[in-house]
């Protein structure tokens, strides 16, 4: 989905109008997977550009006034790229919060959520957003930088899409939260308040838009502007058959392998990059001098699903590819409305697949080299197992795009501040407990409530932030409960329950025995289902540090599912406490032997007592009982 379109901006040759000028009116082609992508038609490049370079003189003045670091917001990336067609991440927005699903596009600039007003709006993953019940809401009222309603009160933006879907609404300031892993506080922020949407836009189950492109509007340049974070951002997708991953938004430390190509800001307002060569198995694809830079030249667009090459590179592209995989039997793709190349034999087992496929190297004009692994250049086949097809795809025109399939499992760090976009090979599954932030340790997590003094907008915590039904201090974890949202891709298929409690437990590094089902209840391919965590066959409890490990996993969504189970989201959870055994429960077994010993005891010295009294009873004469009579002997004289 990648976003681009026409730029309408106001400009002006005053620095200070250039400061504060709104870009609010922009219409971008969205590029629905395989469709030809449309790119912007600039009305004035100059004007771009000089407004660009205003921006960049005015924020490096900013940045180099900085001290201390500035912080950053480490954020958890969610769905997956081929199931969904695009990445999303947790805003919260409001006081207090109203959380949103939004898709991670850098191909846009404008943050917007559907309005509780909103008359056209589809059914999506959380509730609409209720400007009347947050204090902090404030509307943009209208002003000569912006286009305004029919009542001339409040400014608008409006969104187009190439595959006719569309976006608009008005424009309102609020708190943004970032979630609990951030060490930035809640912020103020312009997004859009979406009072009409159309095409994808309606239907999808993602709630709105991230846009992290360059613009006035971006949430990205909001924060720079504030100076509450460095100029720069990471995105880092998981793997194949993985989904998820992770963001942070401002400066991190580049790893020391991390190779950088230059980004030309004053280009285009997207991102790009500055490829000169192509190579397949270390063979040099044979390509005109120049292919990859023609009009836009090279552009990252995270809202775009697969890699879109100039014809002749891609044709290039593909025949190397299948030259190196002649021994694999060529299929028919997934869908008879698409020509793709596919290949089947190569086994199911995603990590393998270097065995069948060659490496791609991407060589920058700097001499760079990104190493791209079979992963990044292949789809798994959705009807036949073992069988995989080319995530490339000709491009209309002479734009090379490249869209979140070619940075899988790659950390890749768009540094604004230093013109140039880093790219790191690495588990992105992993990358949560290894990104250090710029000058300054990565946050730990925590188990009871922040008590943060420092927050800048008070009363707004961070939604999630440490887990409130955690007691702190020293206190034994009985039973961990969390209800889990599943969405299917395919309605006739039935969960397999007891695979997912399996994976579950492998997720949260727990014996099998000690996950259970408690509830399940469907809707179609809608599953809402309830998990116990308890404690081990061995012990009465969970000991806190095991309880503390999957708590913090199913905070952070830490669990990682195959495409098959769909997507899920985690409801709420809810650790209680071990229960505190009465006197009577605790000693229930002595007290219980012991009152079967005593009428034991009992019964038999009421018995023996009886049977005595018994003996006693029959051997007892009277003192005045007469004596039989005896033959009397006759003397004998």
């Amino acid at each position: 989905m990648a976003r681009t379109g026409l730029h309408l901006t106001s400009s002006s040759l005053l620095f200070l109008s250039a400061v504060i000028c709104y870009n609010l009116f922009t219409v971008d082609a969205k590029h629905h997977h395989r469709r030809p992508m449309l790119l912007p038609l600039q009305l004035s490049s100059r004007n771009h550009s000089q407004q660009r370079h205003f921006d960049n003189i005015r924020r490096h003045l900013q940045q180099s006034g900085l001290s201390p670091p500035t912080p950053n917001a480490r954020m958890r990336l969610y769905d997956d790229l081929l199931s969904n067609g695009y990445y999303t991440t947790r805003l919260w927005i409001g006081t207090p919060p109203q959380e949103f699903a939004l898709i991670v596009d850098t191909g846009s600039t404008v943050t917007y959520v559907p309005c509780s007003s909103c008359a056209h709006c589809g059914k999506h993953q959380d509730p609409r957003f209720q400007p009347d019940l947050s204090s902090t809401y404030q509307p943009v009222k209208c002003n000569p930088s912006c286009n305004c309603d029919d009542e001339q009160k409040q400014c608008t933006y409006d969104r187009r899409y190439a595959e006719m879907s569309s976006s608009s609404g008005v424009l309102g300031e609020d708190v943004i939260s970032f979630g609990n892993e951030s060490e930035l506080v809640p912020q103020r922020a312009v997004f859009g308040c979406e009072n009409r949407e159309t095409g994808d836009l309606y239907s999808q189950r993602a709630d709105g838009i991230m846009g992290l492109g360059r613009g006035q509007l971006s949430i990205m340049d909001q924060l720079v502007d504030k100076n509450v974070i460095g100029d720069s951002f990471s995105l880092c997708y998981g793997g194949m058959d993985v989904g998820g991953g992770a963001m942070v938004l401002g400066n991190i430390t580049p790893p020391p392998e991390m190779v950088f190509s230059h980004s030309d800001p004053f280009r285009s307002p997207y991102y790009n990059i500055e490829l000169k060569e192509m190579h397949v198995a270390g063979k040099r694809l044979k390509l005109p001098a120049g292919v990859f830079d023609g009009r836009h030249g090279t552009v990252l667009d995270s809202g775009t699903t697969y890699a879109y090459l100039p014809k002749d590179a891609f044709v290039a592209f593909r025949d190397a590819i299948l030259r190196e995989v002649h021994f694999l039997k060529r299929v028919h793709g997934p869908d008879p409305n698409f020509d793709d190349i596919c290949v089947a034999g190569a086994g199911r087992n995603a990590s393998q697949l270097s065995k069948n496929f060659p490496e791609v190297e991407m060589v920058f004009n700097n001499g760079n080299k990104l190493l791209l692994s079979p992963e990044n250049y292949l789809f798994r086949h959705t009807k036949l197992s073992g069988a995989y097809c080319l995530g490339i795809f000709p491009n209309t025109e002479s734009t090379t795009l490249l869209g979140g399939i070619v940075v899988r499992n790659t950390l890749v760090t768009y540094d604004r501040g230093n013109d140039r976009i880093g790219f790191l090979k690495t588990n992105c599954s992993e990358l949560w407990r290894r990104v250090q932030s710029s000058g300054a340790p990565a946050p730990a997590p925590l188990v009871s409530q922040s008590n943060d003094t420092n927050r800048e907008i008070p009363p707004t915590p961070t939604p999630s932030a440490s887990p409130p039904n955690v007691l702190p201090g020293s206190f034994h974890i009985g039973l961990i409960t969390f209800d889990m949202s599943i969405s299917t891709n395919d309605s006739k298929l039935e969960l397999n329950f007891k695979e997912l409690g399996e994976l579950i437990s492998k997720e949260l590094e727990v014996d099998n025995s000690q996950v259970r089902l408690l509830n399940v209840t469907s809707k179609g391919n809608e599953y809402l289902v309830r998990w116990g965590i308890f404690p081990a066959s061995s012990a009465n409890y969970i000991s806190n540090s095991t309880a503390l490990s999957i708590i913090l996993r199913l905070r952070d969504h830490h669990m990682q599912f195959p495409e098959r189970f769909g997507n899920y989201k985690l409801v709420e959870w809810n650790a209680e406490p071990q229960r505190k055994s009465s006197w009577w429960r605790h000693h229930y077994l002595a007290v219980v032997l012991g009152l079967i010993t005593t009428l034991s005891l009992s019964a038999i010295g009421i018995w023996l007592i009886l049977r005595f009294r018994r003996q006693s009873i029959s051997a007892y004469e009277p003192v005045a009982s007469p004596i039989p009579e005896q033959e009397l002997q006759p003397l004998q004289s």
